[in-house]
C-alpha cells in the first residue's frame, strides 16, 4: 500500500508539470487554439492517470505473489505458544492437561492455518489487483490512440 500512497504524491507533481506543458507547448503553437491544448492536456492527464493504475496494481500482483508462494513466517515460537498453556491463559479442564506433544501438535496446526490464511489473502489481493490493471487498460489504448489521432491531425 506503500505504492499508493507514493503515487498520490507525486500525481499532483506530474499534473503541474503537464499543466506547465501545455502552458509552453501552446504559446509554442498558437494556431492550435485553446480548446486544442486542453483536449490535449486532458488526453495526456487520462494517460498518465491509467497508466499509473495499471503499474500499481502489476505492483500489487507481485507482491500478493509473493506471499502466495512464499507466506511470511508465522509470529509466535513454539516456547511462547506452549508458555500459553502453562500460565492458564487458555481454558482447559483439569482433567484434560495437554502434553508438550499435544501442545506441538496445537502448534503445528495454528501455523499451517496461518500460512494458509495467509495465501488465501494473497489470492484475494491478486483478484483484486487485476481490476487495478483489466479496468484502465482499455481506457489507456482509447486515449493512446485518440492521442494519436490528434498528433496526426
Amino acid at each position: 500500500m506503500v505504492v499508493f500512497s507514493l503515487l498520490f504524491t507525486f500525481i499532483p507533481i506530474v499534473m503541474i508539470i503537464l499543466v506547465i506543458f501545455a502552458v509552453v507547448y501552446g504559446k509554442k503553437n498558437k494556431e492550435m487554439g485553446d480548446e486544442a491544448v486542453i483536449r490535449h492536456l486532458y488526453t495526456y492527464l487520462v494517460l498518465f492517470a491509467t497508466l499509473m493504475m495499471v503499474i500499481g496494481g502489476g505492483i500489487s500482483i507481485f507482491m500478493a505473489a509473493a506471499d502466495l508462494v512464499s507466506p511470511p513466517s508465522y509470529y509466535q515460537s513454539f516456547e511462547d505458544y506452549k508458555q500459553i498453556y502453562h500460565d492458564g491463559k487458555v481454558p482447559v479442564e483439569d482433567s484434560q492437561k495437554l502434553t508438550d506433544v499435544e501442545i506441538r501438535a496445537k502448534y503445528e496446526q495454528a501455523v499451517a492455518d496461518e500460512k494458509s490464511r495467509t495465501r488465501e489473502r494473497a489470492q484475494n489481493q491478486i483478484i483484486k489487483s487485476l481490476g487495478f490493471i483489466v479496468i484502465p487498460l482499455p481506457v489507456f489504448y482509447y486515449f493512446n490512440n485518440m492521442r494519436k489521432r490528434q498528433s496526426d491531425i
